[in-house]
């Protein structure tokens, strides 16, 4: 169990996570012919997963210094409520490549700019397992290319799996928060404490990101 439960919530961060970088992929390389847009799609998908474990690997190492797992953890937490929130990006905002190369460089690029949440996702449920966190990266490669526009229609036509995905990044921050040493202090004396605060994260997270989604 102390890899199967990892691996699973590794599995529905990706899941969750990956739409974003689907919608990039696809819009990037629509105006390339076939050829050229297979071939865009596959390098640029390379190239981001090679960007995602440098990420990583700077990640697991900024969280050996003191601070660190609090500040993941609330920007995991902004991550949680940012899926609840945010809307799909329109087609017009999106950047289109007119050349092979330029289709590349804009999946590349743009995947660096949103693979943070992934990221953090993954390292804080990994336990610095690297196993596991290989894993994780690995997976992000057929999601990202077969698996997130799937998701994604899921996602738009059942709201209340964006729910679920926000609960789980919310618990998932939480974990990571509870890992800061001086946290860890003050939940010493009453472990059920943080159970409750893990709970009253997704609460919050639930509420405030539901009801801003119902409004805009």
């Amino acid at each position: 169990m102390e890899f199967v439960e990892p691996f699973v919530k590794i599995l529905m961060i990706n899941l969750i996570l990956s739409g974003d970088n689907a919608v990039v992929i696809a819009m990037a390389s629509r105006n390339l012919p076939s050829n050229l847009k297979k071939k865009a799609i596959a390098w640029g998908t390379v190239g981001a997963v090679v960007f995602r474990i440098v990420f990583t690997v700077i990640v697991m190492y900024l969280l050996k210094l003191p601070y660190i797992h609090l500040i993941g953890g609330i920007l995991l937490l902004l991550v949680a409520y940012k899926l609840l929130v945010d809307k799909e990006p329109e087609d017009s905002q999106m950047k289109v490549g007119n050349s092979l190369k330029e289709a590349i460089v804009i999946i590349i690029l743009a995947d660096m700019l949103m693979s943070l949440d992934n990221v953090l996702g993954i390292v804080a449920v990994s336990n610095n397992n690297m196993l596991l966190v290989i894993i994780g990266i690995i997976l992000s490669i057929p999601i990202m290319l077969f698996a997130s526009q799937f998701i994604l229609k899921i996602m738009e036509t059942y709201s209340f799996v964006v729910y679920i995905g926000s609960a789980l990044l919310a618990w998932t921050a939480g974990e990571m928060i509870v890992k800061e040493p001086f946290i860890q202090l003050i939940f010493a004396s009453n472990p059920f404490t943080e159970t409750a605060m893990l709970i009253g994260l997704i609460i919050a997270t639930l509420t405030i990101g539901g009801f801003q989604r119902k409004y805009r």
